[in-house]
């Protein structure tokens, strides 16, 4: 079982930054596949963005990219969503998952889930 806690989430202006990381306990990261996924009040969790077991493969929604990057530390178990040039509409809360198949973008691939950092990005 994998236990993923994440932090770094506060309140920002547009146009300012956030690190988002996440923290894996249980089970070593090396094998499972990483993601970022956001809900707003009264929407569908959504697909921000994934990286491959390696780190080599990432891939991003179309909303953030050239934004967002997300990152991985295998030897500190540890994920990161590094968030520049915020936008209002950016404002959910933000979660962290984990895959044992392939890296995906829908949420119902994922298997361990953390409990979500809240991001406000004030206009």
């Amino acid at each position: 079982q994998v236990q993923l806690t994440e932090s770094g989430g506060g309140l920002v202006q547009a146009g300012g930054s956030l690190r988002l990381s996440c923290a894996a306990s249980g089970r070593t990261l090396i094998s499972i596949a990483m993601g970022w996924f956001r809900q707003a009040p009264g929407q569908e969790r959504e697909f921000v963005a994934a990286i491959s077991r390696s780190g080599g493969v990432t891939y991003y929604a179309d909303s953030v990219k050239g934004r967002f990057t997300i990152s991985r530390d295998n030897a500190k178990n540890m994920v990161h969503l590094q968030m520049d040039s915020l936008k209002p509409e950016d404002t959910a809360l933000y979660y962290c998952a984990g895959a044992n198949t392939a890296y995906d973008t829908s949420r119902y691939q994922y298997n361990y889930w953390g409990q979500g950092t809240q991001v406000t990005v004030s206009s």
